[in-house]
């Protein structure tokens, strides 16, 4: 099976990030370009916003508004399709830099904090959190202690947040409570690698679908659909390192996939190479985003 390249970095992408289906086109993030951008299932590109900071976070609440974030200043900002606000000052709780967050049917923000320096080098810690957002933007942390949180999904019924754990190699789940904090934080699937070390898979963005398996990227050429426990049951190589994964079209059975040579920042400014890629699946996503 082979991916099909929908745009690339001939026309302006830098490096893409958390892909949301959304309306009829695939939304997403240009860290590096500071920019939020949709394109149409033919390669229609579009610019929705752009920003002065580099943005991480990306969802869409009930009321169809967008979120997003500062990922530096930790601040997190509603867009009403014409002009954004401040929701919530989250410095506070995260330290360090904003990752993947998402929305839940109520309107509730997750949103994680990778947890140390990794553009200033320091060593990798387990530092990270993940912090809700209420409707009304107050906010706290609803679990602690992880290793690069890093792409989410909520399940169907909306009672379970499953995240990456980057540098802990596996995907963590929580049960969601009522009131939207986090509970019975268990194992969804482990993969090879030590901690704190990049050498393994390293699962980065997400998405699930309608059998309750997971796609993830892996900062590798391929990206994995995974069952709970870990089994990999599909492998997709392409050229590019991946980063993100969304499940989406107009039956949801096309796998977009955010792809770039490099992540390193210098790299990627000077010559980049990003791609959102795509290939059709014989099961359709599921779940939030």
């Amino acid at each position: 099976m082979k991916t099909t390249k929908l745009i690339d970095a001939t026309q302006g992408l830098k490096f893409t990030e958390s892909p949301r289906w959304y309306k009829s086109r695939l939304w997403f993030l240009d860290i590096y370009n500071k920019s939020i951008k949709k394109v149409s299932a033919d390669g229609a590109l579009e610019t929705v916003l752009e920003l002065p900071f580099m943005p991480n976070s990306l969802g869409f609440l009930p009321d169809s508004s967008m979120f997003f974030g500062n990922a530096m200043n930790r601040i997190i900002y509603i867009w009403d399709g014409e002009e954004y606000r401040q929701l919530a000052d989250i410095s506070e709780l995260a330290k360090i830099c904003l990752s993947d967050g998402i929305a839940d049917a109520q309107g509730r923000i997750y949103v994680g904090d990778i947890g140390y320096d990794f553009i200033g080098g320091s060593e990798p810690l387990p530092g990270g959190v993940i912090v809700l957002v209420r409707t009304d933007g107050q906010a706290s942390v609803v679990a602690s202690n992880m290793f690069f949180p890093n792409g989410m999904v909520i399940t169907p019924d909306g009672k379970k947040l499953i995240v990456s754990e980057s540098l802990r190699h596996r995907l963590t789940e929580f049960d969601i409570k009522e009131d939207g904090t986090l509970d019975n934080r268990r194992t969804f699937a482990q993969f090879p690698g030590k901690d704190g070390v990049a050498e393994g898979i390293c699962p980065d963005g997400i998405c699930l679908d309608a059998e309750g398996a997971v796609w993830l990227s892996t900062v590798e050429q391929n990206v994995l659909r995974v069952k709970e426990g870990g089994e990999i049951i599909q492998r997709i190589d392409h050229e590019n390192l991946s980063f993100a994964v969304m499940l989406g079209g107009a039956d949801r059975k096309t796998l977009f996939i955010s792809t770039s040579k490099s992540n390193d920042i210098m790299e990627v400014l000077q010559r980049p190479t990003a791609r959102i890629e795509y290939v059709k699946t014989d099961v359709p996503g599921a779940g939030i985003p």
